[in-house]
């Protein structure tokens, strides 16, 4: 672990960390609440003794009971790496606060978490689905997402329409089967 940083940390947050400041893999790690995380970011993008100034990485988690969010952020002074996480955001209505106005490339970052999550990012000017149709009506990487072989359950009613494997409804046994030329 970067002792320094993780000190440093500790000193300037530790009274709104939510777990000590950690070490997992090759980042440091700390968790703020979502009241918290605001403040905390903008004091770790804005203050000399952090200057984390690019957001890397933006995602969002879905643990089965709460959604999370995780930023990943790099110090271009000191070559620090930080992941900030922030749990406890409600599965049933996700709203957290966008921080484009810190990092302006976190507008396509929100926008993936709301397209796979449903996460919904106040103040994010173009948060729309990024990867799936825009008439699509669920969030793939949720937990209570079904693929397609379970489509009774599926909140999005199995797959649509074009994706759909099978034979047209106005096929006779001619027109379906295709024979080989056995050449």
């Amino acid at each position: 672990m970067d002792r320094a940083l993780a000190s440093v940390l500790q000193e300037r947050f530790g009274a709104t960390l939510l777990a000590p400041v950690r070490q997992r893999f090759d980042e440091t790690e700390i968790r703020v609440s979502i009241a918290d995380a605001i403040p905390t970011l903008r004091a770790l993008h804005d203050e000399p003794n952090f200057a984390f100034e690019m957001l890397i990485d933006l995602c969002g988690v879905d643990t089965g009971e709460e959604m999370q969010i995780v930023y990943h952020l790099s110090s271009s002074t000191t070559g620090d790496w930080l992941r900030v996480i922030v749990p406890g955001v409600d599965r049933s209505a996700p709203r957290v606060n966008s921080l484009v106005s810190l990092w302006p490339g976190a507008e396509w970052m929100e926008r993936e978490a709301y397209d796979m999550f449903g996460i919904i990012f106040e103040g994010n000017r173009d948060l729309r689905r990024i990867y799936m149709p825009d008439d699509y009506l669920s969030h793939p990487l949720r937990k209570d997402f079904y693929l397609a072989d379970d489509a009774s359950r599926s909140p999005a009613a199995g797959v649509r329409n074009m994706e759909r494997a099978g034979t047209p409804a106005d096929a006779t046994r001619a027109t379906a089967l295709r024979k080989s030329s056995g050449a």
